[in-house]
């Protein structure tokens, strides 16, 4: 069955060797590629709407039929070329319309019959802007295109909808039947799942909506299934693994660090401090992830977990993303414990050569107890005595790979993963399965909620009198901006969601920057002030220098980029202005808000923002709506979705066909019980009726293959 289902699809009836490397772009190469190539929807072409009626769905998605009339090619004022197709279908026009996109006439001619699918709308007439077309033709069998419910699938230059669609046909006809099922027998029975290879058939060519429906969930379903299963296979042999230290909680080190700390935690905090002393304390390496709010206290929970690991007699080590924030977690270490002999060092990549070589050597010797610092801690020669804990802060900002590296400068090393950008539930079951995870869910007593505004241009300067009104009463201010020159650049995201800068066009719009209105504070606004700046180009020490000033009280405002947008921690600072907020993902923006309201002081945030698109409009509306940092999480994913969400694509999510962790969660937590049941009462996955499922998982996740073959 398996060497059928490896059969190239260039043997596939029509297919042959030009179409076959076509469908390759698609990543399609094999039989089983084409069955498990899902469409993105489905079109009712049982039953086209009339041209003539698409009046009254005027915002809605709407599919019609008709006859090209005409095509044509022209421009605006402002240099846009438009190229739009008539269509009729004799009870009406609809205009067919593309931007920027005149090469697409060649494609169309005057009486082609022809399908449009897209958002209907209103201008100086009824037409739909850039929609999906299909061309009808009568050279192949048309009961696989229309009367009934067809396939749409994504597609790839020049792959057309019709040439794939009646190869899937001819695929599917031919091979579904001969798909074997992994999913053992009674969770298929527990979850009432349609039989596997019906729902590959009804998930291309559904009779009705209902089969589809039935036909996704069993694929959906599988999807988690098997992920779930390679997650509990993983965190069963985490938990059997025995190879690990157990440390000594109960001793005089731990309980002067108990005495040293300059504030009670809270009842949060004392419950992850006793699942890390439990991990700690057993022979079984930890793997815990630690989630907590900006300004939960999750430093203090690490910095126990390290003392514990010097109590010991070992080292641990501390990875943070940048510079800053590695400093300041030294400088807070240093402060808290190298009063009870504990020796901390620091390694970025902002230090000498010099510097850099003395540090590793003490490392090597053991002469450190705890090592802070950025990415340099994962180059080859950093060697460490006796390593028993590594820390990742703001894991997010790194990859699986740095995570990887770090882990295993000891075989046998405890794992301690931190953020401030609290992970949604969704994806914490899909990324993190394999780990434990605790969440520090309450703030220090004394805190107050940010109060969080949002404002048009037309306010500057209500909100300047504002920022004076509380550096009068001895507070600090931050002002935020996407740019740091007006170096013809502008701001956009990356596929991690991260912000990156790339040329602006003459005549985009009028961004401000960090540098001018520094300028203009120092000379003309605030010049009674004292202004600071810091942003990404300067130095190492030039950031240090202008923070130290700015945490001494010696800056009453600090204008600035993101480089403040994780652990900077500045109590006096009461008021964070964001200008440009529109062009902020939704996590960042929390995550600077978390810069302030860090002591007993009320605290501002300003956002002053043009939000024009739906997104932006959303990403405001959930900062004014909540200072949960979950609630901000789940609503990120939401607008954003799955792939781009905090990086996941770098940091472990696989890419499912058709499950979406978003609107699927309550598929995914079936398939969680379902797999932890079966890894649960066969850890080896060695029973007959597990058999094909340790060769899918095994299949789909090449890394955890060791686990089960």
């Amino acid at each position: 069955m398996a060497a059928l289902l490896d059969t190239s699809v260039q043997y596939l009836k029509g297919v042959g060797p030009v179409k076959y490397k076509l469908f390759n772009k698609l990543g399609i190469k094999t039989v089983q590629d084409l069955l498990f190539y899902f469409p993105r929807r489905h079109e009712d072409r049982s039953n086209f709407i009339q041209v003539g009626k698409l009046r009254s769905s005027i915002g809605e998605f709407k599919t019609i039929k008709g006859v090209i009339n005409s095509a044509g090619i022209f421009r605006t004022k402002g240099g846009l070329t438009i190229f739009q197709l008539a269509v009729s279908d004799g009870t009406g026009t609809v205009y067919g319309t593309w931007f920027n996109q005149p090469y697409l006439k060649k494609y169309f001619n005057k009486g082609d019959n022809i399908i449009l699918y897209g958002k209907v709308q209103q201008y100086q007439r009824l037409q739909m802007n850039v929609p999906e077309y299909e061309l009808i033709t009568r050279d192949e069998d048309e009961s696989v295109h229309m009367g009934r419910i067809v396939p749409i699938y994504p597609l790839t230059e020049s792959v057309r909808q019709r040439m794939l669609r009646s190869t899937a046909n001819v695929c599917v006809s031919e091979f579904s039947g001969r798909v074997v099922d992994p999913v053992p027998k009674h969770v298929k029975v527990n979850q009432r799942l349609t039989d596997l290879r019906v729902a590959i058939k009804h998930v291309h060519f559904p009779d009705s909506f209902s089969t589809l429906e039935t036909a996704r969930n069993r694929l959906i379903f599988d999807e988690f299934f098997f992920l779930q299963t390679a997650l509990a296979l993983k965190k069963s042999r985490l938990k059997s693994d025995t190879s690990g230290i157990s440390h000594k909680i109960d001793g005089q080190l731990v309980k002067s660090f108990m005495d040293v700390l300059p504030f009670s935690l809270t009842n949060a905090q004392e419950k992850v401090l006793g699942h890390i002393a439990a991990d700690m304390q057993s022979p079984k390496p930890m793997c815990r992830l630690l989630q907590g709010d900006v300004g939960s206290g999750k430093t203090i929970v690490a910095a126990y977990a390290m003392t514990v690991a010097k109590q010991t007699g070992y080292q641990s080590v501390m990875m943070a993303p940048t510079e800053i924030l590695a400093s300041q977690h030294y400088l807070n270490l240093n402060k808290l414990l190298s009063p009870l002999g504990v020796k901390i060092g620091l390694l970025t990549s902002g230090l000498s050569a010099l510097e850099k070589n003395k540090i590793k050597k003490l490392i090597k010797s053991g002469e450190i107890d705890i090592i802070v610092g950025t990415h340099s801690l994962i180059e080859e020669d950093v060697k460490f005595n006796r390593l028993s804990l590594a820390v990742v802060d703001e894991q997010h900002k790194f990859g699986v790979a740095q995570r990887l590296i770090l882990t295993q400068k000891s075989s046998s090393a405890d794992v301690l993963v931190m953020t401030a950008t609290p992970i949604p539930r969704t994806l914490a079951l899909t990324v993190y399965g394999d780990m434990d995870i605790s969440v520090i869910d309450e703030m220090p007593p004394g805190r107050l909620p940010v109060k969080t505004y949002l404002f048009d241009e037309q306010h500057r300067e209500k909100i300047y009198n504002f920022m004076r009104s509380q550096i009068k009463k001895g507070r600090q201010v931050f002002v935020i901006y996407p740019l740091i020159d007006e170096s013809a650049q502008k701001q956009q995201y990356d596929s991690n969601g991260q912000m990156v800068f790339t040329p602006l066009r003459k005549g985009s719009a009028n961004l401000k920057a960090a540098t001018k209105m520094h300028d203009d504070f120092k000379g003309r606004i605030f010049s009674d002030l004292k202004v600071g700046l810091v942003h990404g180009r300067m130095s190492s020490d030039e950031k240090d220098k202008v923070l130290n000033d700015f945490r001494e009280g010696n800056i009453n405002i600090l204008v600035s980029t993101i480089v403040v947008e994780v652990g900077i921690d500045m109590p006096n600072a009461s008021v964070m202005v964001i200008e440009h907020a529109e062009r902020f993902g939704l996590a960042q923006l929390h995550q600077l808000r978390g810069r302030i309201g860090r002591s007993s002081y009320q605290s501002y945030c300003i956002l002053i923002a043009d939000a024009k698109t739906e997104n932006a409009k959303m990403r405001m509306d959930a900062m004014l709506a909540t200072h949960d940092g979950f609630k901000i999480a789940e609503r990120d994913l939401e607008i954003r979705g799955p792939g781009d969400f905090m990086g996941v694509r770098q940091h472990g999510l696989p890419d499912f066909r058709i499950a979406n962790i978003v609107t699927d969660i309550k598929i995914l937590e079936q398939a969680k019980y379902e797999a932890f049941s079966v890894v649960s009462g066969d850890p080896d996955l060695s029973r007959i009726e597990n058999s094909a499922l340790r060769l899918e998982v095994a299949k789909r996740f090449p890394d955890m293959a060791g686990l089960v073959l």
